[in-house]
């Protein structure tokens, strides 16, 4: 799959923010033909991660396929660097696959600053909490506490096989970690909460951008929270790249 290639189309190039726009891309084989037989994973063919540089206007979607080209519609909400990553596994070689891509969105640039640590969220009347830390090169539980108005919510549905997803992106260069969740997954119907678990190493000492999907009531939510690794016991080389994962990252 090292040969693999992802292709953005041409209105996708460097440009102004769009409003009712598309986003479209072909995933290209060593041939340059567009792949067109996937393998389901996590009940998707090909799960879509869209996130800005500083960390923010981050965005987990699901494109449709026509004849080779992946597609969705899409509009950009704020003017920057974006990287794009497609997971997907292809149905020739039965490998998984993470490509990345950026694109830049001309505007007035207004930057996220964020500092330290964020271990609490709130979206859509949903306060979520992180407990646990990260260590470079070790695997360490995080464990995500879902509450509404002061109480523990106990009905997380089942989302892409489980009752959370988790997307870790390491901070400057965006690299995409492995995150594996805790405990047996999900029966259709099946209700959980407050917590969901997941196991995450990082590669190397830094901070962590960690963005969770959980559903509730047939809604997904997106919580955003941020982390800093502290240094293993065999030390944690900052420049050192993380190798692309495959989608099992909930």
């Amino acid at each position: 799959m090292s040969s693999t290639t992802m292709r953005l189309a041409d209105v996708q190039a460097p440009g102004a923010i769009q409003e009712d726009g598309t986003l479209a891309f072909s995933i290209l084989d060593a041939s340059g033909h567009p792949v067109t037989e996937y393998v389901e994973s996590h009940e998707k063919q090909l799960h879509l991660i869209v996130v800005r540089s500083d960390g923010s206007h981050f965005r987990h979607v699901h494109p449709t396929l026509e004849g080779g080209v992946w597609s969705l519609p899409w509009s950009w909400e704020a003017a920057g660097t974006y990287r794009i990553y497609a997971d997907f596994t292809d149905a020739a070689s039965g490998r998984p696959a993470t490509l990345t891509t950026t694109v830049d969105v001309a505007g007035e640039f207004a930057p996220s600053h964020t500092t330290g640590e964020t271990r609490t969220a709130t979206v859509a009347g949903y306060r979520v909490a992180v407990t646990g830390d990260l260590t470079a090169g070790d695997p360490r539980s995080l464990t995500f506490r879902v509450e509404r108005d002061g109480e523990p919510v106990t009905a997380l549905e089942p989302y892409l096989g489980a009752f959370g997803h988790l997307v870790v992106l390491r901070e400057g260069d965006l690299a995409y970690l492995h995150a594996h969740p805790e405990g047996e997954a999900p029966e259709a119907g099946q209700r959980s909460g407050p917590e969901v678990g997941f196991a995450v190493t990082a590669p190397t000492a830094g901070r962590y951008f960690l963005y969770l999907d959980f559903q509730v009531d047939g809604a997904v939510h997106t919580a955003q929270f941020a982390l800093e690794a502290a240094s293993g016991a065999a030390g944690g080389d900052a420049s050192t790249e993380s190798e692309p994962p495959s989608h099992s990252s909930h």
